[in-house]
Formats: structure tokens, C-alpha cells, sequence
């Protein structure tokens, strides 16, 4: 039987967080929070980016791109998480639901890969190649490798979502997770995995491991370039340009290689979810708090949008 025949009456069962119940309540609600902080983090970032001129180059346009893969990604995830944190039993959910969350989820990971190793494309332009990086970085382009990211992460992830649709699922129904990803759905199957095994490893290569190096080597050659600088004034302002990007990087990657990376075996289930909450539901969160916090341009144009909104209050009042 493939998917198509046991859409109705193969469910799954997510088993999520076992949480004491005398912390139920408060583990929603932190979740409710962490959700509403993360969309309205990211909306606020692409408003920001829309509304201020100052805000009209690469570098901007590409962190607005990313915030819209936040809120995908968050709005894939965390409702799910908040109904097992609210409701005592499980999640239950058809096996085409089960994998259509993780399609979505794998996109905008792949998405956000891509994106990051662009803005880290871009800051090398910027700071090593500062003579033309007006003509190999402008609207045009911009938008050309914007679409092709998208693209890249949504067709190719579509593509090895077809290879999962037509696995057998039988057995076992039961996910000790809080959403459906690969390993737990391969899990369940009866079928051979190794063409979905594989397939997932050469997508981690080309959408992960890859873009990776290339940003090493991007910031190792804007690393060289910063300490040719002689002032350190100069120096620190450059590297104020790309910091932030270098932290979400950091958060990114540092929590894939924990939880893809490091090997399983004797991780806990518990241990093994908290690292997945962290690139799953954490990073999406300090996105736009790391760059709001690091980034004087983004803290003008908001601090312009108050005002202007303060003066039109008092005007009609």
C-alpha cells in the first residue's frame, strides 16, 4: 500500500514533550510567546526593510528574504507543538499531513541555507570587492538569486518528498517527537530507505555542507581584508557590517551539526528534541533580535516609523 491508500487510515501519533502537569499550562503559554515574538520580530524586520530607504540595498532585501523563511518555518512547526504541549494526548495526524509538514520544513531549511551562504556572498563583495560590487550586486541580481533559492528549496525538497509519498507505512505509528521529521518518518516505513537515505544525504551535501564551506572561505577572505585595514575605528565598522550575520550563522549551523551531525547514540529522545527545538523554533526567534539589537540602520528607520507615528497621534488628537 503506498500513501494513497493509507492517507485515511494510517495516522501518526506525535508524541511531542511528556510534560508534568502541573507545568502544562506555563510550557504553552512560553510557546504562545515564543511564537507571536517570532512573527512579529520578522514582520517587523520586513516592514523595516520595505518602509525605510535607507534600508533599499542587497543586504537588507536578503535579510528580509530570510525573515519571511522564519516565519515559515516557525508557523510549520509550532502549532503543532503548542497543540501537544496544551492537549494531554498526542498529536494525531494523517501520514500525508505528517509528510507534508516535513516538506515544508525541510524547504525552508534548505531555503535559509542558501540564503545565509548569499548575505555571506554579499558581505564578501561588499567589504573585499567594494569597486564593483555596485554592478555584481544589484536590484536585478538580487531578485535573480532570490528566485533561484526559493526555487532550489522548494523543487528539490518536492523531489525527495515524491520518494517518501511512495514508501510503505505499516507497523509502528508512534513519532517520540514534536514534529515530523525525516529519520522518525523513514521509521515507520516497511519499504527499503536507501534511495530516501540517500537522496537526503546528497541534498545535505549540495544545500548544507557546501554552502557551509562557502561561507568559511567568504569570511575568511573578509577577515584578511579587515586586518589589512590600518585604524582599528576602521576595522571595527567594517566588521559591524557583518557580524550579526555571522552570529545567526553560528546559531544555525551549531545546532544542525548537533543534531545531524554528532552522532545519536547515546543522546537521549529528550536531549535529541531540545537541540532540534533550538534550529527549529529558537533561531527563528533571535533572527530579527540579533539583527534589531546589532544594527544601527534597522534601529533608525524604527525609531523614524514611532516618531512619525507619535506625531500623527498628537496631530489628530
Amino acid at each position: 500500500m503506498g500513501i494513497n491508500n493509507m492517507t485515511v487510515a494510517t495516522v501518526i501519533h506525535l508524541l511531542g514533550f511528556q510534560i508534568p502537569e502541573n507545568i502544562r499550562f506555563l510550557v504553552f503559554f512560553l510557546f504562545l510567546m515564543i511564537y507571536c515574538v517570532t512573527i512579529c520580530g520578522n514582520l517587523l524586520i520586513i516592514t523595516l526593510v520595505s518602509y525605510g530607504k535607507a534600508l533599499h540595498s542587497p543586504m537588507y532585501f536578503f535579510l528580509a528574504q530570510l525573515a519571511v523563511s522564519d516565519i515559515l518555518l516557525a508557523t510549520d512547526v509550532l502549532p503543532n507543538t503548542l497543540h501537544v504541549a496544551f492537549v494531554e494526548s498526542t498529536m494525531i495526524v494523517s501520514i500525508s499531513d505528517c509528510i507534508a509538514q516535513f516538506y515544508f520544513f525541510a524547504a525552508t531549511e534548505t531555503l535559509e541555507c542558501l540564503l545565509l551562504t548569499v548575505m555571506s556572498y554579499d558581505r564578501y563583495l561588499a567589504i573585499c570587492k567594494p569597486l564593483h560590487y555596485a554592478m555584481l550586486m544589484n536590484h536585478k541580481v538580487c531578485w535573480r538569486i532570490t528566485l533561484i533559492s526559493w526555487t532550489l528549496g522548494f523543487v528539490s525538497e518536492f523531489i525527495h518528498t515524491l520518494t517518501i509519498s511512495k514508501l510503505q507505512f505499516c507497523g509502528s505509528n508512534i513519532i517520540d517527537h514534536f514534529f515530523c521529521d525525516l529519520d522518525p518518518i523513514l521509521q515507520l516505513s516497511c519499504s527499503d530507505t536507501t534511495t530516501a537515505q540517500l537522496e537526503a544525504t546528497a541534498l545535505s551535501v549540495i544545500f548544507a555542507i557546501i554552502p557551509f564551506f562557502a561561507i568559511i572561505v567568504s569570511y575568511i577572505c573578509i577577515i584578511v581584508t579587515i586586518l589589512e585595514i590600518p585604524s582599528i575605528v576602521g576595522r571595527q565598522k567594517v566588521f559591524s557590517t557583518c557580524s550579526s550575520h555571522l552570529t545567526v550563522v553560528s546559531i544555525f549551523y551549531g545546532t544542525i551539526v548537533c543534531v545531524y551531525l554528532v552522532p545519536s547514540r547515546g543522546q537521549s529522545l529528550n536531549i535529541s528534541k531540545f537541540l532540534s527545538l533550538l534550529y527549529t523554533v529558537v533561531t527563528p526567534l533571535l533572527n530579527p533580535i540579533i539583527y534589531s539589537l546589532r544594527n544601527k540602520d534597522l534601529k533608525k528607520v524604527a525609531g523614524e516609523i514611532i516618531r512619525k507615528f507619535l506625531y500623527l497621534r498628537l496631530n489628530n488628537h
